[in-house]
């Protein structure tokens, strides 16, 4: 069964920097391609980031050159650095994984709150 576990989220100042973690088990992960979104109360689930099984990444307008999609394989894990927060970037931030035959599997989520 594939379980993907989040963490790293907490209360921050703007300006300040947070390094989410998602550790992933169940799966081959070194195959599955791994992204992070967000979603804000009263918002939508957006794309933050996402990360290929080869290592190409991409980002949304938003957080380019603020955050950092990383994955280490050996460990079975995906990173988000998430540097110059801002008030904006609050939300609770979710892990998801998506398999070679499009199957998705997404994590619990970890809050981040970034005061003003």
């Amino acid at each position: 069964q594939v379980q993907l576990v989040e963490s790293g989220g907490g209360l921050v100042q703007a300006g300040g920097s947070l390094r989410l973690s998602c550790v992933v088990s169940g799966s081959i992960f070194r195959r599955m391609d791994m992204g992070w979104y967000r979603q804000a109360p009263g918002k939508q689930r957006e794309l933050v980031a996402t990360v290929t099984s080869g290592g190409s990444t991409n980002y949304d307008d938003f957080v380019k050159g603020r955050f950092t999609i990383s994955r280490d394989n050996a460990k079975n894990t995906v990173y988000l650095q998430m540097n110059s927060l801002k008030p904006e970037d609050t939300a609770i931030y979710y892990c998801k994984l998506r398999n070679a035959i499009g199957g998705e599997y997404w994590g619990q989520g970890t809050q981040v709150s970034v005061s003003s």
